[in-house]
């Protein structure tokens, strides 16, 4: 998968984020982080690529959140630079365009596949 920027995966969400999902994409559709739904393949959705920080060969597991706000909330802001987010991949729904961030959970003995749609209204432009 091709490496994104910041400004780039800024850009997608800046450009198709705020556009409502139509019934291809209504599926994945979620302000925070859900389980990717088991119901679902992905083949409504493209890959974008994965952001990618420059000379971040170990991204931070530092998370950016207000006092009280987890970090899979609807009510978390995006941070490009922390975790969750910095180990994205940015899918966009083939059908209209609609981006998503897309992040894999790895447990003792589970992995989950979590999905978000890629808001600009939550992005942080923390550091």
């Amino acid at each position: 998968m091709s490496p994104l920027s910041p400004e780039q995966v800024t850009r997608i969400a800046q450009e198709h984020g705020s556009q409502p999902t139509c019934s291809a994409c209504s599926p994945y559709a979620s302000p925070g982080w859900e389980s990717f739904p088991g119901t679902e393949t992905d083949e409504a959705l493209q890959p974008l690529g994965a952001l990618w920080l420059p000379g971040d060969e170990e991204p931070t597991l530092e998370e950016v959140r207000s006092p009280g706000v987890d970090a899979w909330s609807p009510l978390a802001p995006i941070s490009l630079a922390h975790h969750p987010a910095n180990r994205c991949e940015v899918w966009a729904c083939r059908a209209c365009g609609k981006p998503f961030l897309r992040y894999t959970e790895y447990g003792g003995y589970y992995e989950d596949r979590r999905i978000r749609e890629l808001d600009p209204r939550r992005l942080s432009s923390q550091p």
